[in-house]
């Protein structure tokens, strides 16, 4: 895994590596020659029509210099527009070396490579003055057909934020020691995206940052089916919901379940719902929902190994009541979901008294998460790494904070990931295949934070896989749900140094 950071926890761990006697030119460097190299590898067919340079004055000028003289030194020929001054001693020392090599090759126009070294971590604002004309430059040549290469973050990317009002779009970012916050919301500027080691100082029990799970982190947790299992060892799953007119999202939450491995899966739900469910997932059991205590202990406390409460619920006195009488009763492993948090709007307490001693799940989108804590939708956005803090501490409970990307907070304050995802699951329905994916993890681990971060990873994969080589507009659950299967299949090659983590590069209608 590795660490996400904001621009300044980035410049500190720098800071840090440079501390520890690593010179901060050596770390320059190492960043620009392992991104040439990855450029050689990714785009060798590219490289023999020449490669454009774009340096900017600061570090990650310095960057590109060395990028340059690296590409250079294996006979690509290489044009480097500088913008502006370098200003620092190691970026105009990079340039003081890279500059004799090319100067006097001017573009071609027949370039099919764009390295964009304008702009790094640290930019904030609109890009303005010659940095703005040049990143204009450099969507216009891509517009042409060349493939941008940005290091460490696509210019005019905030780093932090993912702001990127004017910025490059790039096909493959290339980042150095951390993924940076920034990168993580702004996919579609980004491209592929690969983390890159250069030698910063390796992780602590003391690191506090936001972690980046990845298919082997996944397959390293979730638990192996045996042999001779059968559905009793695979556990039984509850889901309560499906309120009238809403049953179908407790059916898609019992389908994701029965595609990720569980042995057994009992809906409760609305008296008018049951048949229905008996006819859209014959392999689930249905029953009404409990009506009281004694009907919490028979049908649930007795039966079940995990508790999925809320997909179609709906959000009344009475499905509240219905709610804290499930949470009162059942005292093992919980996801609560869309309705059954909505009921707890401004509650968040409430809900954490009756979740306390147990694993249990929160899986809210970022409207949801907002009525919790009585802030704004926009204030959840703007913090989305570390809103869950407050939210998973005031309910003793994990918090998966669904969108771009999933962010999940233990109680105690440790962060992980997901990355994983495509724009097809951005429709209705969507999260109740995740809390069918997360039921089946929380109820077989039995244990919250990690088993909901591998849900989400699960989820995110199964949309990426449906996605590959269709419109998004033509991708249904349904596809989705079959898509699961080939999810669950954890095996593929380890990552190869120096690539510490990589994302593929997310399809939009209007992208390449």
């Amino acid at each position: 895994m590795v660490p996400i950071t904001s621009a300044a926890e980035a410049t500190a761990r720098d800071a840090a590596a440079i501390e520890s006697g690593i010179p901060s030119r050596a770390l320059m460097q190492r960043a620009g020659a392992a991104a040439a190299a990855e450029i050689a590898r990714a785009y060798r067919d590219r490289l023999a029509h020449g490669v454009l340079v774009f340096a900017g004055p600061g570090n990650n000028g310095g960057d590109a210099w060395v990028v340059a003289r690296a590409l250079h030194a294996v006979g690509v020929r290489v044009c480097a527009h500088a913008v502006g001054e370098s200003g620092s001693a190691d970026a105009r020392a990079e340039r003081d070396l890279a500059q004799p090599l090319v100067r006097g090759n001017e573009p071609t126009g027949t370039e099919r490579l764009v390295v964009d070294g304008l702009l790094g971590t640290g930019a904030t604002g609109e890009p303005r003055g010659e940095i703005g004309k040049a990143i204009s430059q450099v969507r216009a040549i891509r517009e042409r057909g060349a493939i941008v290469v940005a290091l460490d973050t696509p210019s005019g990317v905030d780093s932090t934020t993912g702001s990127a009002a004017s910025a490059v779009i790039a096909d493959l970012t290339l980042t150095f020691g951390t993924m940076k916050r920034g990168l993580l919301i702004a996919r579609a500027n980004c491209g592929r995206i690969q983390v890159l080691d250069i030698g910063l100082a390796p992780m602590s029990q003391h690191d506090v940052e936001p972690m980046l799970i990845d298919r082997q982190w996944v397959a390293n947790r979730v638990p192996r089916i045996a042999v001779d299992a059968h559905k009793g060892q695979r556990k039984r799953l509850a889901i309560v919901g499906g309120g009238l007119g809403m049953a179908g999202a407790a059916i898609l939450a019992a389908r994701a379940a029965m595609r990720s491995g569980i042995g057994i899966v009992r809906l409760f739900m609305a008296p008018d719902s049951v048949a229905v469910a008996q006819n859209a997932a014959p392999e689930a059991l249905a029953k009404r929902w409990p009506d009281s205590n004694a009907d919490v202990e028979n049908g649930i406390s007795q039966w079940a190994h995990g508790v999925v409460l809320g997909p179609g619920l709906g959000k009344s006195p009475e499905t509240r009541a219905l709610a804290e009488r499930v949470l009162a009763g059942w005292h093992g492993p919980v996801v609560v979901d869309a309705d059954a948090l909505n009921v707890f709007e401004g509650d968040a307490t409430a809900l954490g008294s009756l979740l306390a001693g147990r694993p249990a799940l929160l899986t809210p989108h970022v409207s949801e998460c907002g009525r919790l804590l009585g802030v704004t939708t926009k204030e959840i956005m703007a913090n989305r790494f570390d809103v869950g803090v407050e939210l998973a501490k005031t309910t003793n409970a994990a918090v998966l904070l669904k969108g771009v990307p999933t962010v999940i907070t233990a109680p105690d304050g440790r962060r992980l990931v997901s990355a994983a995802g495509s724009p097809v699951l951005g429709v209705a329905g969507s999260g109740d295949l995740l809390a069918g994916i997360a039921g089946t993890l929380i109820t077989q681990c039995g244990e919250a934070f990690e088993t909901g971060a591998a849900a989400a990873w699960i989820h995110g994969r199964a949309g990426e896989l449906a996605a590959r080589g269709r419109s998004i507009r033509g991708v249904t659950l349904e596809r989705i749900l079959c898509a699961l299967s080939r999810a669950w299949r954890l095996t593929g090659k380890p990552a190869r140094y120096p690539v510490l983590a990589e994302l593929p590069q997310i399809e939009v209608e209007d992208g390449r």
